[in-house]
């Protein structure tokens, strides 16, 4: 089981590399004897043609000259190609190109005298009997590569050209100042969308910028900062070394203390390698500053202190132009030199960068946990390899260059070419070179090679982390790459899996502003600060955001609400007073049981009908009180379950209409009784208003005025179905909505006159004989009614929900069983409990003594 699962981790890892293409990795080894640490040297190849296959004496220039191993390698890429171009029939048939090299082997002779303190050392200085040189080949100081065009283009000296091989400088692209001067290198449009896409992947939006004060630095600063407001990246600081040859410690410490005192965790470096940078890193590095570095392949380097330039504890990342490996490169260099590489350590002692490892060893599941011995076994038993490094890459494809456009030539003027064998070939340096320029060519590994630096071309850089973990020794491994020509949101590539066995990015605190707004919160800027500087808000009510740093919240939809913490909208619940609730089973138990109540005293007052009780106050009334009561009772139901627009209609109309009969019937049996006590008094002349039965007029009347203001309000704006989403949070309540706000409050004020009349009345005739008198009962039953109507209407207002329709239900039934027990409580009690009451005679002789008192 262990075995399978080692191969499968390491198909995993090989598949990620795949992706990923060659070179693998790198092992990094500090080299504390060499003073001049890594630096490349600057190297002068001048190239001419000589008649058929000349065979390159790589000894004739002494190579164990005291120049630094990355200046040896770097002639090693020009005499390969030498051999291959010489060797290759297809180009150049006939012809081979020879190469004279002058390297600078001391610190102190960089300065351009140096180069030519001897007129020996001046290209076509003398014309005659001396070889005529075609162009010149320089790299890597561009500084030294700007100065050599006064001596190449004085008048006194034929026409050459000049290929600079180094990393690519915009000063040099100046075509009037050097119009004679190429790069190689491709430029580095679309470095600074590459580093900012980084900071996206890893969710950086808060860094610093360090750069040199030159053209080179402003330009890219300048269109780093357009990329960053693309992706919304914000600048905590921004530090320009100035490129004077002095530095001042004082300056340096104080751009020290702005690096530490910001809370960006994440710089970007650019620069050239012999830029002042590099002395300001020494610098800060003796007072521990440490950030994750993110900068070019150039800067990778190690000091003359034998030390990397940009270590940090937690890693750095180093863009480098992705070109493909360069076959046989390492058996060229052990075959034409073997002495310095007897051994495959030693090999990669003479070249830390690019000693090419092999897969991670499977039992280090994360590069920091390897131990030393695992470290060294690998180091020592893994098959080894070199690759070319960039300025390496740039010369061996200018070599291609030059014989590329020599071939051009000789195709296109094939017959004016001396055939004379021995004889030095003519070209033409300048035509040469204007083809040179424009070439487009494809090198032996595959990769095309565009010469035009004015036409736009596919870039793609590699991706690579840099992580010590012992003292004299790191790793460089490639973790993503970047390819401009792909969709945006596309363009970086960054393998998870080797993210997580090579770096501890995952324990890296965020290289923000402002930690994140949760979901449930807003961003709300900070004034006069950057846009990634920002307070977290919540959201405001029913508002969500399900993001974290959502500039805005998100209003949900008004079937929805939003949840406590603001971070989902749910859908809210319908409701209404169901017959399924226990309020509504309440309020429906009441309802039916007071109708049930009421039924049963309109029974007993049938089969009591003869008896004094029932006749007083006129018993044709009370069964038409009686009747509406039950009405009032039942239609309380239609206040319950789910609304349709029939029941919406009869829900105002029925409760309209009957509670006005039920009142009005209560005023014309409170008219009946004053009009029978005042008739019996003599002189009075109201009899015939009592025997006319005028007073049950007042029932019809009062009904046919409530029916023609429902009619009214039927016929403007009637009662519907209603979904009411905002009265209640996460709730739709289903409602009858009354229409017309107006027609209502008339049909309910008009109502409470009926009402209001009936108990002025009542009260007025409170004080007459008791005897079968039900006035106080009447009075007492509307002062019930009144009080629950007139509570009503400010509880009703104040609640919300089904409980509004619940306390309108409650004030239908209470109001309703207030006027059943106030009013015929008591006469049922007499009835069925008290029957020897319930005579005539007794009535009459109460009254007679009433009158003789």
């Amino acid at each position: 089981m262990f075995f399978l699962n080692s191969v499968f981790w390491l198909l995993k890892i090989s598949f990620n590399f795949g992706h990923l293409s060659d070179p693998r990795c790198f092992w990094r080894i500090k080299d504390t004897e060499n003073k001049l640490g890594d630096k490349e040297t600057y190297c002068f190849f001048t190239i001419s043609t000589k008649h058929g296959y000349v065979k390159n004496d790589y000894f004739r220039w002494n190579l164990d000259k005291k120049v630094t191993p990355k200046t040896r390698h770097l002639i090693f890429s020009v005499y390969l190609a030498l051999e291959e171009i010489n060797k290759n029939c297809h180009i150049l048939p006939n012809i081979s190109l020879v190469v004279n090299i002058e390297c600078v082997l001391d610190k102190h002779d960089e300065k351009t005298d140096f180069l030519f303190k001897s007129e020996d050392l001046i290209p076509n200085y003398y014309c005659k009997n001396e070889r005529r040189y075609l162009i010149v080949l320089t790299a890597p100081l561009w500084a030294v590569s700007s100065s050599i065009g006064p001596y190449l283009f004085m008048s006194r000296i034929p026409e050459v050209s000049q290929l600079y091989c180094g990393h690519f400088h915009l000063p040099l692209s100046d075509n009037e100042q050097y119009p004679h001067l190429h790069q190689i290198s491709r430029k580095d449009t679309f470095l600074p969308l590459a580093m900012v896409s980084l900071v996206v992947h890893f969710r950086w939006n808060w860094i610093g910028v360090i750069v040199t004060n030159d053209d080179h630095g402003i330009q890219f600063l300048s269109e780093f900062r357009g990329e960053m407001q693309n992706k919304i990246v914000c600048l905590s600081f921004a530090i320009i070394i100035k490129t004077g040859k002095f530095l001042a410690v004082t300056e340096l410490h104080m751009n020290y203390k702005q690096i530490l005192m910001s809370s960006a965790k994440v710089v970007i470096v650019y620069g050239y390698r012999d830029s002042p940078i590099i002395y300001a890193f020494i610098v800060w590095k003796s007072q521990d500053l440490f950030r994750i570095w993110v900068s070019v392949s150039q800067l990778d380097m190690i000091t003359f202190l034998g030390d990397f330039l940009l270590y940090a504890s937690t890693g750095t990342f180093i863009f480098s132009h992705q070109k493909p490996e360069i076959s046989g490169f390492e058996q060229f260099i052990q075959r034409i030199h073997p002495s310095n590489y007897s051994s495959e350590f030693s090999l990669a002692k003479q070249w830390w960068t690019y000693f090419r490892c092999s897969l991670p060893p499977s039992n280090c599941k994360k590069l920091k946990n390897c131990s030393t011995k695992t470290v060294f076994k690998w180091l020592f038993m893994t098959p080894l390899g070199l690759a070319m490094s960039d300025t390496c890459y740039n010369i061996y494809n200018a070599m291609y260059a030059v014989a590329h456009s020599l071939h051009g030539m000789l195709l296109q003027q094939v017959d004016t070419w001396s055939k004379n064998a021995g004889k030095e070939l003519e070209f033409d340096s300048w035509k040469m070179f204007s083809i040179l320029k424009t070439l487009k060519f494809v090198n032996p590994a595959g990769d095309l090679v565009n010469m035009n630096q004015n036409l736009k071309q596919d870039v793609e850089f590699d991706v690579f982390y840099i992580m010590d973990f012992q003292k004299d020794y790191g790793l460089k491994m490639k973790i993503g790459r970047f390819s401009e020509h792909l969709p945006s949101g596309q363009q970086i590539y960054m393998s998870k899996e080797m993210i997580e066995w090579a770096t501890d990015i995952d324990q890296i605190l965020p290289s923000i502003c402002t930690m994140p707004c949760r979901p449930g919160l807003r961003k709300s800027p900070q004034e006069g600060k950057d846009i990634c500087c920002f307070d977290c808000k919540p959201c405001s009510e029913n508002e969500v955001s399900n993001m974290t740093n959502m500039d805005q919240c998100v209003k949900c939809p008004e079937d929805q609400y939003a949840n406590e913490d603001h971070t989902v909208c749910l859908q809210k619940v319908v409701t209404i007073l169901d017959y399924r609730d226990p309020l509504g089973k309440a309020l429906a138990g009441f309802a039916l049981c007071f109708s049930v109540l009421t039924s049963l005293v309109l029974v007993v007052f049938l089969k009591h009908r003869d008896t004094p009780i029932v006749k007083a106050n006129n018993q044709t009334l009370s069964f038409v009180l009686l009747i509406s009561l039950i009405f009032c009772f039942i239609c309380s139901l239609l206040y319950i379950g789910h609304p349709t627009m029939a029941i919406c209609i009869l829900q105002q109309t029925t409760f309209a209409i009957v509670f006005t009969v039920a009142t009005s019937t209560i005023l014309s049996k409170t008219v009946i009784v004053i009009l029978a006590f005042k008739i019996t008094v003599p002189g009075r002349r109201m009899r015939w208003l009592l025997e006319s039965g005028t007073p049950k007029y007042i029932i019809p009347i009062c009904t046919i005025i409530q029916l023609i203001l429902c009619g009214i309000w039927l016929g403007t704006s009637p009662p519907f179905v209603d979904a009411d989403l905002h009265m209640v949070h996460g709730h739709i309540l289903i409602v009858c909505n009354k229409g017309s706000v107006i027609a209502f409050y008339c049909v309910l004020g008009y109502m409470g006159s009926v009402a209001l009349a009936s108990f002025t009345v009542a009260f007025l005739a409170r004080n007459l004989p008791d005897t079968f008198n039900e006035a106080k009962l009447l009075t007492f039953s509307m002062l019930v009614f009144c009080s629950v109507w007139i509570t009503f209407i400010p509880v009703y207002h104040s609640t919300k929900g089904k409980t509004m329709v619940a306390v309108e239900v409650f004030c239908i039934l209470a109001s309703s069983a207030g006027l059943l027990l106030c009013i015929f409580a008591p006469k049922c009690y007499i009835i069925l409990l008290r029957p020897q009451k319930n005579y005539f005679y007794k009535f009459r002789k109460r009254r007679e003594l009433n009158l003789t008192t």
